[in-house]
């Protein structure tokens, strides 16, 4: 895969030594949907819109749980151990990931890591309760500048 991607001048090999991996491998990776998983999850994958991500972004900043890390961009699959090491961390996703698993371009990925989802999840009412708010007053506000 690597051969592919530094071939195509994807990715070059100098990168390679920067993207977070896992200290060990698995024994086992198991995908599914939160609600049907038999055990507590390491990470939650999310894929939400820009402006979902910015509420979930919000809270996990609110719980202690965001990553100072800049917006991941290839592979997403570095996701995983970047969120396990910083929080939670949101990826562009790569083109690959996005071709397997059918995710629109207008979509983004964020990595949580499972010990830090009951807190993000408690934060989420304040900060989607604050951001309708602060909506209705910015736009009333964009309405009182613009006719000013």
């Amino acid at each position: 895969m690597l051969t592919t991607m530094t071939g195509l001048g994807y990715l070059k090999m100098e990168e390679v030594a920067g993207i977070p991996v896992l200290p060990e491998t698995p024994k086992t990776i198991v995908y599914a949907p939160l609600g049907d998983t038999a055990m507590d999850p390491d990470v939650v994958l999310f894929v939400a819109t820009p402006g979902k991500l910015m509420l979930l972004e919000e809270a996990a900043l609110r719980a202690g749980a965001a990553s100072q890390l800049p917006l991941l961009a290839r592979p997403t699959c570095m996701a995983i151990p970047a969120a396990l090491a910083h929080g939670l961390v949101s990826s562009a996703g790569c083109i690959g990931n996005r071709v397997y698993t059918n995710i629109g371009d207008e979509e983004l990925y964020a990595a949580l890591p499972g010990r830090a989802l009951e807190a993000v999840a408690a934060e989420l009412q304040t900060i989607a309760s604050a951001n309708a708010a602060l909506a209705q007053y910015h736009r009333a506000r964009q309405h009182q500048l613009s006719t000013a």
